[in-house]
């Protein structure tokens, strides 16, 4: 018994001591653990020996062209004053709204005009219907008693006017201008890694273009570019041969889009200035402190709509607004918001957020589609209405396509395909119970209502419009083909990562406790 007692000491310490080598060189051991290696299998990561299976590595979600980060939560979505129009239609309902982004401020003519001269190079030969279909109406200016033709000529090309908000645009048109936007901002950061060329942007043309799904889709090669080293060993298949990037590489961004009510009237509230800031250290955290009733997007710090701070601004106007019949913009020498039409997008006081004209200068389509009752009928998490899912189109040899402007062919998900899941039975969803056989609604449009499945909501007051309309609890709707000069848009991008921000933790993090031995 002693004898095997001691060879079993002696064998134990032996395989103890061969498992800490292992570790020592790399290989993790029996037990040990590598940092590029599963913790699920131990086999090796970005390793061509071992399978080739590439994994990024861990990164924070970095900020796109013109965004802000808006930090999710919960709050009251809907009036936070008396309803003077009598519709009712913005009963206030809690909802938690996830992390996201938002533009700055409004999209601007000078915006708008580099999309249409993007589309004009690459489309205007073959198919020059896309660059005019894109333009917007500039005759929404005119009126049958006042003379605006200044403007119906020079607002949206005039360089005076490069930093106003673009108006006169459609819901669909600024929807075709966010897809735009996020082909243009991932192709630059595939070109930025080296990826693509540069040499390609000029010998783009009609199917031959960059579309963010097509290209990942394998159906958009380009030219590559000059990478570092340690990008080509990134972006290599197992047997050595370059490949392109996908989206878990971290590399590109999610799409832009236009922001859901819920995430435009979140933003535009700014409760995050409410909370004493969070410091970055583990367990430093606010107060979870809301105010409900806050009317306007810059807080209650200035609960009116004039800065009641002291100083030069003091008294002045905090948003672009109509203040009554006749008075768009004060008296000669005291103009009370410096602007008879739209300001520049960066005027004003922004909310807590950064958020620029929440409330004022122009009002803004967001993705919902408009129903009386929206806040009463749909989830507490991420509320949305106008889902209407799809999925890649396939052709008859399983392969994909992409159509004659490039982009990757979609098809819309069939009511069959739906049939059997728990979490929806419909493709198409839009009217789900408001407007579908089970709610017994019926939106008859042109005859009992103004109301349909393209009815598009409109959020916040405009340089046009009275103070009622600049709390963001407002809400207003029209047909998505439709534009006036008192409607602009800004985008939105989904956040990917810890809800808190870039360099926070996702979840509560403790010490793992101390075990006995």
């Amino acid at each position: 018994m002693h004898r095997l007692t001691s060879l079993s000491l002696i064998v134990g310490t032996s395989v103890v001591m061969s498992m800490s080598a292992c570790s020592k060189n790399g290989g993790g051991g029996l037990f040990g653990k590598k940092k590029d290696a599963s913790s699920a299998t131990g086999w090796n990561y970005n390793d061509p020996k071992m399978g080739g299976f590439s994994v990024a590595k861990s990164k924070d979600q970095f900020t796109g062209p013109g965004l802000v980060f808006v930090q999710g939560g919960t709050f009251a979505m809907g009036a936070t004053e008396q309803d003077v129009m009598g519709d009712w239609n913005n009963i206030p309902r809690r909802i938690t709204v996830s992390s996201f982004y938002i533009d700055e401020n409004e999209v601007s003519n000078v915006n708008y005009r580099e999309y249409l001269f993007w589309l004009n190079r690459v489309y205007g030969e073959s198919f020059p219907d896309v660059y005019r279909g894109a333009l917007p109406d500039s005759l929404v200016w005119r009126s049958e008693l006042a003379y605006n033709e200044p403007l119906v000529e020079y607002y949206f090309r005039h360089p005076a006017y490069n930093d106003y908000p673009v108006v006169g645009v459609s819901w669909k048109q600024a929807t075709d201008y966010a897809k735009w936007r996020s082909n243009r901002v991932n192709e630059k950061l595939l070109m930025d890694a080296g990826l693509l060329s540069k040499a390609d942007i000029m010998n783009q043309a009609d199917d031959n273009t960059f579309d963010s799904k097509a290209y990942m889709a394998g159906l958009y090669e380009g030219t590559p570019g000059k990478m570092s080293k340690t990008a080509k060993k990134q972006f290599a298949n197992a047997d050595g041969s370059p490949r392109g990037a996908q989206f878990e590489d971290g590399i590109m961004l999610p799409n832009y889009r236009l922001p859901t009510e819920a995430e435009w009237e979140y933003a535009a509230l700014g409760y995050i200035g409410q909370n004493p800031s969070p410091s970055k250290k583990e367990g430093k955290r606010g107060e979870e402190l809301i105010l409900n009733k806050q009317i306007y997007s810059w807080g209650t710090n200035n609960a009116g709509l004039r800065d009641i701070r002291r100083g030069n601004w003091q008294g002045q106007f905090l948003a672009n607004f109509k203040r009554g019949s006749g008075d768009n913009m004060g008296m000669a020498g005291g103009l009370n918001d410096r602007a008879s039409i739209p300001a520049p997008v960066r005027s004003f006081f922004p909310n807590n957020f950064g958020v620029y004209n929440m409330s004022g200068n122009v009002s803004e389509w967001v993705n919902d589609v408009y129903r009386p009752l929206t806040t009463i009928d749909g989830d507490d998490f991420n509320y949305f209405r106008g889902n209407k899912f799809q999925t890649v189109y396939q052709n008859e040899n399983k392969e994909f396509e992409k159509d004659s402007l490039g982009v990757l062919k979609m098809r819309d998900v069939t009511d069959e395909e739906s049939a059997s899941r728990l979490n929806y039975q419909k493709g198409d969803v839009i009217n789900y119970l408001d407007g579908d056989s089970l709610s017994l609604v019926e939106y008859g449009y042109g005859v009992t209502t103004l109301i349909n499945d393209k009815s598009r909501v409109i959020k916040g007051g405009s340089w046009n419009d009275r103070a009622y309309w600049l709390s963001p609890g407002t809400r207003r709707y029209m047909q998505e083909e439709m534009a006036t000069n008192t409607v602009g848009f800004r985008c939105a991008m989904d956040r990917v990562g810890s809800p808190e921000g870039n360099k926070f933790k996702t979840g509560q993090v403790f010490r793992a406790q101390r075990q006995k031995r």
